[in-house]
Order: structure tokens, then C-alpha cells, then sequence
């Protein structure tokens, strides 16, 4: 099921806007094989720890971010990625507001 448009161009940076104090998130397209999910923090904003069964990938595309993996921190900004490994613990904080591109596959 794809949520954006098919056939259609557009920008991520442009297809989600940050809320006040919030997280947004916009689902762009999910199957049974995984999903790309696009999400905007506002700064201080963030994702408690958690862990998922399948390795994510994670694409900054404005702002920047710390990523927490099994305990480390990793400082992003717009422009770099990084994958949070399957059934690892991991946490998000916007250190500044930021928006980025969730993709995890599933098979």
C-alpha cells in the first residue's frame, strides 16, 4: 500500500512539516515485505529507547539528531545515515528539529 501518489515527484524535506513540542510522522509506502515512513521531531523532541525485529535504516534529510545504538551516541545531521540494527536497542532525540526517512525491510 503506498500512501504518497505513484508516479508522482516529489521531496521528502517538503512532504512533512514539524508541529510544535510534536513528532509527525507520514507513512510512504508499506507491505508485508516493509515500509518507508517519513518523520519530522521539533528539538528536544525524540523516540524513547526500543528495539525492533529488523534492521532499520535511517536518512537525515534536515536537522540533526542523536541516535542512541546499544548505548552509544551517534550525532547526525541532514545528510548522513545510519542502520540501527535488528533487536538492538536504540533511542532518538532531536538535538536541533529534524526530519528524516525511516525504511525497514522486512525480508
Amino acid at each position: 500500500m503506498n500512501t504518497f501518489e505513484t508516479a508522482v515527484i516529489f521531496r521528502f524535506d517538503e512532504s512533512i512539516a514539524t508541529a510544535p513540542a510534536g513528532v509527525v510522522s507520514k507513512q510512504v509506502m508499506k507491505n508485508e515485505k516493509g515500509n518507508v515512513t517519513l518523520f519530522a521531531f521539533d528539538e528536544g523532541e525524540g523516540l524513547s529507547e526500543h528495539s525492533a525485529p529488523f534492521d532499520a535504516l535511517v536518512q537525515i534529510i534536515e536537522g540533526n539528531a542523536q541516535i542512541i545504538i546499544a548505548g552509544k551516541a551517534f550525532d547526525l545531521k541532514a545528510g548522513e545515515n545510519i542502520i540501527m540494527p535488528a533487536n538492538i536497542p536504540h533511542a532518538l532525540k532531536a538535538t536541533k528539529a529534524f526530519k528524516m526517512v525511516l525504511t525497514m525491510i522486512k525480508a
